[in-house]
């Protein structure tokens, strides 16, 4: 499934849905091979996978180390942040994958 990458600007239908995407799950995964943390939110019965990178994290939070705990960790200091940001990037639809880059 490709990957769609887009800045909140660049999408003029996000607040059709922002109410629908939820996260009550708050679970998160790191994954090392591509630097980058893995959430999930849900739209209805949905699940839609959110990756956000590591350059994004770092702008959150510039002080973070490289391991595996300390991203989780700036990830979570800044949660609500990146909530918001995945959903701007939220359409609706097909799509189950987005990228906050």
């Amino acid at each position: 499934m490709p990957v769609i990458q887009r800045t909140v600007d660049e999408n003029p239908f996000s607040r059709e849905y922002e109410m629908s995407l939820n996260f009550p799950n708050p679970s998160r995964s790191y994954d090392a091979s591509h630097h980058c943390v893995n959430f999930w939110g849900y739209d209805n019965a949905r699940e839609i996978a959110f990756v956000v990178t590591r350059s994004v994290i770092s702008n959150l939070s510039p002080s973070v180390g490289a391991d595996e705990p300390a991203v989780l960790a700036a990830f979570d200091r800044h949660r609500e942040q990146i909530l918001t940001l995945a959903r701007g990037l939220y359409l609706g639809g097909p799509q189950n994958r987005y990228t906050i880059s």
